[in-house]
């Protein structure tokens, strides 16, 4: 899951080098912390949180496999 938030990122940001995904698991779910350069953040969240939001469907999707919960914490 942490690279598919990270490849997502990177192709949607001017600056992919500063893109950088944490992972902490806990007993029922996986929190993915999404941290990137502070002129991206509008191209990450994207128009009243779209892209955001589509990047947390490909993950649950992604994750279905999993019987864990995986939520994408966008950070600053």
């Amino acid at each position: 899951m942490k690279d598919l938030v990270r490849v997502i990122a990177v192709s949607l940001v001017d600056h992919p080098e500063e893109v950088v995904v944490t992972e902490k698991e806990t007993e029922h779910s996986i929190i993915l912390e999404l941290h990137v350069a502070p002129d991206d953040m509008g191209k990450v969240i994207g128009k009243q949180g779209r892209i955001a939001r589509a990047m947390r469907t490909v993950v649950k999707a992604a994750a279905s496999k999993e019987e864990k919960k995986v939520i994408v914490d966008i950070a600053q």
